[in-house]
């Protein structure tokens, strides 16, 4: 447990409820809009916007500038994306005891409930595997 604490200690999330009677820590944390992906939709916008342009130009016979100006505008899909992006993301961790009747083993298994890519780095990061 104390390795998975550590982990998402590391990646910016904070313990905000935890129940040590019943093994279970839930993290918080927030995760931040990708820089990379704000270019991208305002480079997808702008192409979009472009051709659709294009189009109208062709099919209206016009070769008025004023068809093209809606390109400006493509800034507004990185800017929507950068203010709804950000959110709060809630990590649960739960350790039940597995009893043996074969061995006298005791094992524990660890439940973790998140958001699919934070499972996916988790696996990445410390060689767990998966119940599934």
């Amino acid at each position: 447990m104390g390795q998975l604490q550590q982990y998402f200690v590391r990646r910016a999330y904070r313990v905000s409820a935890a129940n040590p009677e019943e093994s279970y820590v839930e993290f918080e944390g927030v995760v931040r809009p990708s820089l990379f992906l704000a270019i991208f939709l305002l480079l997808l916008a702008a192409i979009g916007i472009l051709c659709l342009a294009l189009v109208l130009s062709i099919l209206l016979f016009s070769s008025s500038w004023i068809l093209f100006l809606p390109v400006l505008l493509s800034p507004i899909a990185s800017i929507f994306y950068w203010r709804k992006a950000k959110r709060l993301e809630t990590v649960t961790l739960r350790i039940e005891p597995v009893k043996d009747s074969t061995t006298s083993i005791h094992q524990s298994v660890v439940t973790v409930t998140a958001h699919r890519d934070e499972l996916v780095q988790l696996q990445r990061s410390l060689l767990l595997k998966s119940a599934e």
